[in-house]
């Protein structure tokens, strides 16, 4: 019984050694699979994608000159633990030579990596398409030299030789400073891809920022062939990038040009802080140029630079001064508040005449304030004529006391002032002036009002260069103001979209405009303005030259500026220049008289219209218009 106990014993011991045995090799079975299911899934895929990086818009001049544009940029990169050191002088001669990358340069980079942390190294973020191009032909030459080794990895090995991305856009300005602070510049970001991005922080550049990187990345999916490459049929995915909206501007580039360089002259003949030009379509509000003497290149700003970021044109405002009174003096003919051939008094019998007969600068109180002319007459009462053509501050301010105060604050109003203007950049400055219930001080008792006074030869009030710009237009216009505009039309998806016009706005009745301009016209011929005139042309313009306020007090600085028109018969343009801070002592103290530097550089710009077929003289068109 013992014996066969012990053997059916020994049979069960044998069984449950057999089953645990196979247990023990299905176990190893099912792992064994589950290793090979891994495995697969560490193979390549049998598809995949490439994306094409879209980038940001162009901007670009009316005569199709491409004043800013982007390019994409390339990473090259390498894994240093697949370089071979044998060959690694070999890899860094190649890699400079068609990089133009130093050779101590890479050196250095991937001594540190090899020393440090052997893995993935970026030799450049910055390669152009021509060089990333290049870079790619001789990855393939450095693998058949073998420069780069296999490693092994878990499920196989793997080769990484040279990578060459794409990594994001560089924005181009390939005329440098031209049509700078206008254009604007730009600052750079990092996606959540790790792509190099850039978006508008002035000028332009900013005001059109959404719709410049309104862009759309490519993208390339299908199944990959034996050579890594994307094999296409009815299932794979082709998207065309869109790159973003461009600008195409009404300024032409040569036109543009051309006055930034008579800019650059006068400025160093003036010592001028900065002078600032713009010429307008007086019918259409085309801003055919904008320029400043104070520019920089967008691609390289240094410190020096900071103050001419700024577009001053919309961005600084101050006293404007005589160029005003053209304006009052309209707003009083618009009210028929003047009669022909009246005459005022000029206020200067206070002692004789000169040898030249010409009697003392006058003098008119107001309050506790004396107000003076800077021109000297020979007679005691003026003409209208006499007031505009001579700028005198007398004669203007007692013609604005002719409106009653809601009347003058409205009318300027209406020219514009403490209003943007609505030209297409960004930070535009609305300006100052006195309120309403200031000018309407004393208008119950029919006495005189100083605001009404300074303001009307242009004290006391601030603006800027393109509200006065505008204003004038209206002058040359038969009374109707037009929007200054710098951008044409944008260009999307092969597409031309040109934003709605705005509305003209007439500020005042033809017969006011008319006279008015033959009044600038005439200033032009006999008066302060005498400098600008070109025979064949229709030029009229006033002069203004104010002293700048800081801290409640004048300096003894000044803003000199000519605002006006030139008309050929055919064409018809608005032209502002300004001088900022001209030299005022010494030998050319005179210079800061718009007579003497604004005025100079306002026909430099009608001779480059000329020059570049924008004007042309005529015989029969005779300037003076009595």
């Amino acid at each position: 019984m013992s014996s066969n106990f012990k053997e059916k014993d020994n049979k069960i011991k044998k069984i449950m050694f057999l089953f645990f045995f196979i247990l023990f090799l299905l176990i190893i079975l099912i792992i064994s699979i589950f290793d090979t299911i891994e495995d697969y899934r560490r193979l390549p895929s049998l598809e995949t994608s490439k994306k094409e990086l879209a980038v940001r818009g162009d901007i670009i001049s009316s005569d199709n000159f491409k004043i800013t544009t982007s390019k994409k940029i390339y990473k090259a990169s390498i894994d240093t633990r697949h370089l071979d050191e044998n060959k690694k002088e070999l890899f860094i001669k190649l890699f400079s030579i068609y990089s133009d990358i130093p050779y101590k340069k890479i050196e250095n980079k991937i001594d540190e990596s090899l020393k440090n942390a052997p893995g993935n190294l970026v030799l450049s973020y910055n390669i152009d398409s021509k060089t990333a191009k290049n870079l790619k032909e001789l990855g393939f030459k450095l693998r058949r030299l073998k420069v780069f080794k296999a490693r092994q990895v878990p499920g196989g090995k793997i080769l990484r030789g040279l990578s060459i991305t794409e990594s994001g856009e560089k924005r181009v300005y390939s005329y440098e400073n031209t049509l700078t602070p206008v254009v604007g510049y730009i600052t750079k970001f990092e996606t959540k891809n790790d792509k190099t991005r850039v978006k508008g922080i002035k000028g332009l550049e900013k005001e059109y920022n959404t719709l410049l990187n309104n862009s759309k990345d490519g993208i390339l999916s299908g199944n990959r062939d034996v050579l890594s490459y994307i094999s296409f049929n009815r299932n794979s995915t082709i998207k065309q990038r869109v790159d973003g909206a461009s600008l195409v501007l009404n300024i032409p580039l040569k036109l543009q040009k051309n006055n930034e360089m008579v800019l650059d002259i006068y400025k160093k003949k003036l010592e001028a802080q900065e002078i600032i030009v713009s010429i307008m379509d007086s019918k259409t509000g085309k801003v055919l140029s904008l320029a400043s003497s104070n520019r920089f290149n967008p691609e390289r700003i240094y410190q020096k630079d900071i103050p001419s970021l700024n577009v001053n044109a919309v961005e600084y405002q101050y006293e404007p001064g005589s160029v005003i009174k053209p304006i009052a003096i309209s707003l009083v003919l618009d009210k028929n508040r003047i009669k022909k051939n009246e005459l005022l008094f000029a206020y200067n019998t206070k002692g004789r005449a000169n040898k030249e007969g010409e009697f003392p600068r006058g003098q008119f109180k107001l309050g506790k304030f004396i107000i003076k002319d800077d021109h000297r007459f020979k007679k005691h009462y003026l003409t209208l004529d006499d007031i505009v053509i001579f700028s005198s501050n007398i004669g203007t301010l007692q013609f604005a006391q002719r409106l009653s105060g809601p009347e003058f604050f409205e009318g300027m109003k209406r020219f514009g002032f403490t209003r943007k203007t609505g030209i297409d950049l960004p930070y535009e400055k609305k300006g100052s002036m006195p309120k309403v219930w200031q000018f309407s001080a004393n208008d119950k008792k029919e006495e005189d009002n100083v605001y009404k006074a300074t303001v009307s030869y242009g004290q006391g009030m601030t603006a800027t260069f393109m509200q006065i710009l505008k204003a004038y237009s209206a002058f040359n216009n038969d009374g109707v103001v037009v929007t200054p505009k710098i951008v044409s039309y944008i260009e999307m998806n092969g597409s031309k979209y040109k934003e709605d016009k705005i509305k003209d706005e007439r500020i005042i009745t033809k017969r006011t405009a008319d006279e008015i301009k033959r009044l600038l016209i005439k200033t032009v011929d006999k008066g302060t303005g005498k400098a600008a005139k070109i025979p064949g042309l229709e030029i009229g313009g006033k002069t203004g030259t104010a002293q700048i306020a800081r801290g409640g007090k004048y300096l003894k600085k000044y803003i000199s500026s000519f605002f006006g028109f030139v008309n050929d018969g055919e064409h018809s343009y608005t032209i502002g220049v300004t001088v900022m801070d001209p030299v005022s002592k010494g030998k050319y103290w005179y210079y800061h008289y718009a007579s003497w530097s604004a005025v100079p550089v306002f026909k430099e710009i009608v001779n480059n219209l000329i020059r570049l077929n924008y004007l042309s003289p005529k015989k029969d068109i005779i300037s003076t218009k009595d």
